[in-house]
């Protein structure tokens, strides 16, 4: 009984094969694979990306964590103001947005360091004083670094981020895309310039 639905997928991936089906993308030190990871009935979107930077992991997990700079680093983020906590840090993020919207919100931001890996991750907290239209419903997400198999000196780098921007007025979804899939790339681009100095 079991043989039937896998012979009928290798039948299907054989065809789309046969087909030209473009391969899947394969992250490397130049390329950055996106992948939308949102899921049906789940309001906001949802992304992860992968891609190898030619640098240690403990050099790229101190950029993370220098939140100050941020602006320098992430699309979008005109200012932060930074509050360490116990095992972190509260960081107040105001992003400039096209057509001249300004969102502003509040995350804890949690790394994680050990032998040879590093996380970020980070979940919205409330922020008082913010009215609903000057902020976002939801976003959190991670980094996670890892020394590259076989290449020392790379770092396999995973992000993921699920944003929830609330109502979004019909045609402006695309400002949804530009807070998150299309700053992606822009952002491990930048994150590539900043260990190559």
């Amino acid at each position: 009984m079991r043989a039937i639905p896998l012979t009928l997928l290798c039948l299907a991936l054989a065809a789309g094969a046969a087909h030209g089906a473009p391969a899947p993308a394969v992250p490397s030190d130049t390329t950055t694979v996106v992948t939308d990871t949102s899921t049906a009935g789940r309001p906001g979107k949802s992304f992860s990306a992968a891609t190898i930077i030619n640098a240690p992991v403990a050099a790229i997990c101190a950029v993370l964590q220098d939140y100050p700079r941020y602006p320098g680093l992430m699309p979008n983020v005109e200012a932060v103001r930074v509050a360490p906590e116990a095992g972190g840090a509260l960081v107040d993020f105001t992003l400039k947005l096209p057509m001249g919207k300004i969102k502003k919100y509040r995350l804890r931001m949690t790394p994680r360091t050990g032998p040879g890996a590093c996380q970020l991750a980070w979940k919205m907290v409330p922020w008082d004083g913010l009215k609903p239209e000057e902020t976002i419903v939801a976003t959190s997400g991670s980094w996670q670094l890892a020394p590259h198999q076989g290449a020392e000196g790379k770092t396999m780098v995973n992000y993921t981020v699920h944003t929830d921007p609330g109502p979004v007025p019909f045609g402006l979804g695309w400002i949804v895309d530009s807070m998150s899939k299309d700053s992606i790339p822009k952002t491990m681009d930048a994150l590539r310039a900043k260990l190559a100095r």
